[in-house]
């Protein structure tokens, strides 16, 4: 289990979430306080599969896509808080949505920081309060709820 303040680089956040490219939504981690918050990044490039269409000439992060990376960051505060092993079958479930806005457009070149802090936490499941900004001015933002599954069998 990481302790707190600690950092994780691109390699050490696969150990953290069960997604994999092009899914992967969380890059770095620059900070974990373990139950409380996490401080996350996601550089968005012209390489993102969803600009081809998202849109054409105008290329936009999709809204949902940035809500998404709030919940990665959140299940990585929760895997490193709990000391998850996805290995071993578990899962997470995205379980709502509440209180969601979208403040500016994200474009490629962006760094979206992924601000996530724990709101309330009853047995699996977890509600967060994410913010996503890029260089201090707020992108989207959104209260999330989720739970974690028991590996089967």
């Amino acid at each position: 289990m990481a302790s707190d303040q600690d950092a994780l680089d691109p390699r050490a956040v696969l150990d953290h979430l069960p997604h994999r490219f092009p899914f992967l939504l969380v890059d770095r981690v620059q900070e974990v306080v373990i139950d409380e918050r996490i401080v996350a990044t996601k550089n968005v490039s012209f390489n993102e599969p969803y600009f081809e269409g998202h849109f054409p000439g105008d290329p936009v992060m999709p809204g949902v896509l940035q809500v998404e990376a709030l919940a990665q960051a959140a299940v990585i505060l929760a895997s490193v808080s709990k000391d998850v092993q996805w290995e071993a079958g578990g899962g997470v479930l995205l379980m709502g949505l509440d209180k969601v806005r979208f403040r500016r457009k994200v474009v490629p070149g962006d760094v979206l920081r992924l601000e996530v802090e724990v709101a309330r936490v009853r047995g699996p499941t977890w509600r967060v309060r994410g913010q996503a900004s890029v260089e201090g001015e707020k992108a989207a933002e959104a209260t999330i709820l989720a739970a974690f599954t028991e590996p089967a069998g």
